[in-house]
């Protein structure tokens, strides 16, 4: 069953109009009808099953709530050097796939690639508009947000845990963060990634002193867009797949 994001309020029981570009998509596009369903989510962490009640406008009706657990036990925010070409669109499809809940991008000292500040914003809104398709995709009931910061105005929240994923920490064999991580049952975790230039000396001192700690994600060396989906895998292996 289709699953779409709305920025309405979302009440079991109750009648919504949707926006006309869920419209578009559900009548033209799919060709659905009074009578048909989908599973309405409103990237808050509530998502319903909508019954079709009129077309043109789009009114639907909501069910009881869908409540399967879909959604990383941990909370995790990826920050990531913006990387060369389209990678950044990959990074922000898969991550949300594989159940990131914030993406954002930064300009590293020593990568190849930067943003222009006057490009940031259009970025951003087709970076939104991919978390949002894949979001949709995967069933998600939160919607991740794509922003972009510096490593500066990085800080650790009240109950998250802080990693820097480094090179050097997996060419020493440091094998043991991440797993002793997640095991201390964080609420959230907030990792850093470097662009294909790596992070500068003083990029990871300055993390360091922020309270984020280098670790290797296993012995091989990735590519920037491999090692972000690499560390969601793990987390799922890690705290969903043995809960099963």
């Amino acid at each position: 069953m289709m699953r779409f994001f709305t920025s309405q309020t979302l009440t079991p029981g109750t009648s919504v109009t949707l926006e006309p570009t869920i419209q578009k998509h559900a009548i033209r596009v799919l060709r659905l009808d009074v009578g048909a369903q989908f599973e309405l989510a409103d990237g808050d962490g509530h998502a319903f099953v909508a019954t079709i009640a009129a077309v043109d406008p789009l009114v639907v009706t909501l069910a009881a709530p869908i409540t399967r657990p879909v959604e990383l036990p941990v909370t995790v925010r990826l920050v990531c050097g913006v990387p060369k070409g389209d990678k950044a669109d990959w990074i922000v499809q898969k991550a949300t796939e594989l159940g990131a809940s914030r993406i954002d991008f930064f300009n590293s000292q020593w990568a190849t690639a930067k943003w222009k500040p006057d490009r940031v914003t259009k970025k951003l809104a087709r970076l939104q508009a991919i978390a949002q398709g894949a979001a949709e995709q995967s069933h998600r009931d939160v919607l991740p947000t794509v922003g972009f910061t510096t490593l500066a105005d990085l800080t650790l929240e009240e109950g998250q845990a802080g990693l820097l994923a480094y090179e050097e920490a997996a060419k020493t064999g440091e094998a043991a963060t991440l797993v002793q991580t997640i095991a201390r049952q964080p609420q959230a975790l907030c990792v850093v990634f470097g662009p294909e230039g790596g992070v500068s000396p003083e990029e990871v001192a300055a993390l360091v002193a922020r309270g984020f700690t280098p670790a290797g994600l296993g012995p091989r060396i990735m590519r920037t867009e491999t090692a972000p989906l690499y560390l969601l895998s793990a987390i799922s292996a890690l705290t969903e797949l043995q809960e099963i």
